[in-house]
């Protein structure tokens, strides 16, 4: 598995360690004294876009979790000059080295990921909608300059390398305006370097269909991929080792639910389907219907974002999230698009193939979701039942407190 999910530009990734040291932007020269960072980055994938780019700027390190981006005491990886990366190129465990740089030992608890802004008609960070070929901007919030605040803490001894990894999550992160322009509300969490998981692969048939695959705790998505779009490959990265529930959905297509499939270590990784026996969901005979309406907030928050989320419920198995969306930071609006058929459960085995039966006895039912919003300082809210088994449903609205 390592081998087949190299990182993404060695070239790059060697220079700018080498233009690291060369410049003094990693806080001095390596010794026996000091430990190693070194920082990469990954991503999920991007809802209904071909390209997310970002600029990264630089990465900063402090020890203290309240420090401010004016106080003494930061390390920088500086990347000189700054760099274009765009994320959906880092899917499937992908890597993109950002650089490293030498650290005091000590216990350091503040990462910062600082990106240049858009100026003019240069775009420093853009995103390309499905289907389209014309590059968007994409607004940044003024923490871009600052630096996109992540809480992790980590220690560094003498003579010792740290590696981490920021998990850049495009789909959550990429936030549609009223004025039909996009913002960036930056998700991103400290993940482990090592490369484990769960590996399959869905069937080629399927992947003109928008195949979504999701690793989902208790209804909550933990990770997310898209398969590789040659050979349909997916692998779903660096899990903390516990029982997931793999969800695979698609355009006009039944979903597909992989019951507690156990990921064992930091180093191993499952494998649920195989290039001669990939996944194939059932066509479903009547086309994917919409849920939407209004998520708003109140008070109106100039940070948060309201998410909304559609799930099912298995009689003998887990309760899943099918799909979810941000709402529009300005309108509120949201839509989800969600298929009218039962879907199909196959309880992990060793096994393989697996096998899929069709699940008729869902919570809410067949057709049927149960919608949650929700947003970080806010009170969750939740329909249970919202039918669409019949006729869209346009008018399915939240207004959210704290």
């Amino acid at each position: 598995m390592k081998n087949k999910f190299k990182l993404i530009g060695l070239a790059g990734a060697i220079s700018a360690a080498a233009l690291v040291a060369a410049c003094g932007g990693g806080g001095g020269s390596p010794s026996s004294s000091n430990g190693t960072l070194g920082v990469a980055m990954t991503d999920a994938p991007s809802c209904g876009f071909d390209a997310v780019n970002i600029t990264v700027n630089k990465v900063r390190v402090h020890q203290s979790a309240t420090a401010s981006e004016n106080d003494a005491g930061w390390t920088d990886i500086t990347l000189n000059p700054a760099r274009k990366i765009n994320l959906l190129n880092l899917t499937n465990g992908a890597l993109e080295d950002l650089g490293q740089t030498p650290l005091t030992p000590g216990h350091y608890t503040q990462l910062r990921l600082v990106l240049d802004g858009n100026a003019g008609s240069a775009l420093a960070n853009s995103v390309v909608a499905t289907g389209s070929t014309t590059e968007v901007s994409l607004n940044t919030p003024s923490a871009v300059q600052s630096g996109i605040k992540l809480i992790n803490e980590f220690d560094v001894a003498a003579g010792q390398r740290v590696d981490l990894v920021l998990d850049f999550d495009a789909c959550k992160s990429v936030v549609k305006k009223g004025n039909g322009g996009f913002a960036l509300k930056p998700v991103v969490k400290v993940v482990p370097t090592v490369l484990n998981g769960i590996d399959g692969f869905i069937s080629p048939a399927m992947l003109s269909k928008h195949v979504m695959v999701s690793a989902e705790q208790n209804g909550t998505i933990v990770s997310s991929t898209v398969p590789n779009a040659t050979t349909g490959e997916f692998f779903l990265a660096r899990l903390v080792p516990g029982n997931y529930d793999v969800v695979i959905t698609a355009d006009n297509s039944a979903t597909a639910v992989i019951a507690a499939v156990p990921v064992a270590s930091t180093t191993s990784t499952v494998v649920v389907s195989t290039n001669a026996a990939p996944i194939s969901l059932a066509a479903a005979a009547t086309a994917d219907r919409t849920i939407s309406g209004i998520a708003s907030l109140n008070p109106v928050s100039s940070t948060e974002v309201a998410y909304v989320t559609a799930k099912q419920s298995f009689a003998t198995g887990p309760t899943v999230a099918i799909k979810y969306q941000g709402a529009d930071v300005t309108t509120g609006a949201y839509t989800l698009s969600l298929p009218t058929v039962a879907p199909q459960l196959a309880p992990y085995s060793a096994t393989l193939p697996l096998v899929f039966t069709t699940q008729t006895n869902t919570t809410p039912g067949t057709g049927k979701y149960k919608l949650e919003a929700s947003a970080n300082g806010y009170t969750t809210l939740s329909i249970l039942s919202v039918d669409i088994s019949v006729a869209n449903q346009a008018t399915v609205n939240f207004a959210l407190i704290p």
